[in-house]
């Protein structure tokens, strides 16, 4: 069974799909109840698979755990959590910037993260093994300009899985860090607050990732042998090298 935040849309969305064509049940969890309830029912029609639609937002500390601790026992068992539940708020130099956007960027990519991760840890460590796959960005290896406090919750983002994968390494739990590059999702028109030609110009020249890639990815890296795990990947399209050059025809 798998459990994905942010899976309304884009890489969370995508990654459902891939899972459960795959028959693996999922646990879907996100801020939308209509599009969460709207994708659980057509993947468990589509692909005869149990699927939990759960809402919440990562941000709010009691509302993860008593919803998660109250997923009910046919649902206890996770065996990958992807946390997936992130996003850009705004591209802007560090002085101009707004203190609204900083605090959701560190709400959502950081604590959401470490709610949800300690949430569902105990069952993993109770059946003694597991795969928490957290999903970075070239932004964590990297700090390009007006990047400024989103690259710094994605350099986090790769720390704490280094620090789960060691400190995790005695209950058998994987940890990988999936870091993508540019991707045409719901990304851009978020991080630019709906601005839908700024976001499409992002894209614009050379052929970027697909949600559907990343999703293909991590179905890899979560079905390998049990003595496998990858524990660090950057993707990128191949137009782009990393977060600063792009080859655009």
């Amino acid at each position: 069974m798998i459990l994905i935040t942010g899976a309304s849309s884009g890489f969370g969305k995508a990654i459902a799909e891939k899972f459960a064509s795959e028959k693996w049940d999922c646990i879907i969890t996100g801020r939308r109840k209509e599009k969460l309830d709207m994708l659980a029912n057509e993947l468990a029609t589509k692909h005869n698979v149990s699927i939990l639609p759960l809402v919440f937002d990562v941000r709010n500390r009691d509302d993860v755990f008593n919803v998660l601790a109250n997923r009910g026992e046919r649902w206890k068992d996770v065996d990958v959590l992807v946390n997936n539940a992130g996003l850009a708020a705004g591209r802007d130099l560090f002085d101009e910037a707004l203190l609204d956007d900083w605090e959701t960027m560190i709400d959502t990519n950081i604590k959401g993260l470490l709610y949800v991760s300690k949430a569902i840890i105990p069952s993993m460590i109770a059946n003694g093994k597991g795969h928490i796959i957290n999903i970075g960005s070239t932004a964590a290896k990297e700090v390009y300009r007006e990047g400024n406090v989103y690259c710094a919750s994605k350099h986090a983002v790769a720390a704490i899985s280094e620090g789960q994968r060691i400190d995790l390494l005695r209950h058998k739990i994987k940890v990988t860090a999936i870091h993508p590059g540019a991707a045409e999702t719901e990304f851009s028109l978020v991080c630019f607050k709906g601005d839908a030609e700024k976001a499409k110009a992002v894209y614009e020249g050379y052929h970027a990732l697909t949600a559907e890639d990343i999703a293909n990815t991590i179905y890899y890296c979560a079905t390998l042998p049990d003595h496998v795990c990858i524990n660090d990947l950057v993707i990128t399209c191949t137009a782009q090298a990393n977060s600063f050059y792009t080859f655009k025809e």
